[in-house]
């Protein structure tokens, strides 16, 4: 066995399929699991990729259904997200569009959502 399955590992890999998706559709990664400093209340990013004048902030969740994974995304987990992406747009001073999408991994199924957040 090459690692154990435990919900950590499951979401690294998860992470790393959305990623792969994302390079097949034009999108150069940026950042991965980008985090804006520990105890700020910030909220870490799986992926931040851009394609052309567009930077997408994605949360990737591995659920055994859709419905499951859009549970798992709060409102509170949704505020620290835009904030988290605040950060780096201002960091960055992006003057470009932004948007956030969810890429939900069920199985063998990619689920992705376009201004998801």
């Amino acid at each position: 066995m090459l690692f154990k399955k435990n919900s950590y590992t499951i979401g690294l890999f998860s992470e790393f399929i959305a990623r792969m998706y994302l390079r097949f559709y034009g999108y150069h990664i940026l950042k991965a699991r980008y985090i804006t400093g520990k105890n700020t209340n910030r909220a870490e990013i799986d992926i931040i990729a851009r394609r052309k004048n567009t930077i997408v902030f994605v949360e990737v969740k591995y659920r055994k259904t859709i419905d499951d994974a859009w549970a798992a995304i709060t409102p509170t987990q949704s505020a620290r997200l835009r904030r988290a992406a605040e950060t780096f747009l201002i960091n960055k001073h992006w003057m470009g569009d932004a948007r956030f999408d969810v890429i939900v991994v069920c199985g063998y199924k990619i689920y992705w959502a376009k201004n998801a957040i």
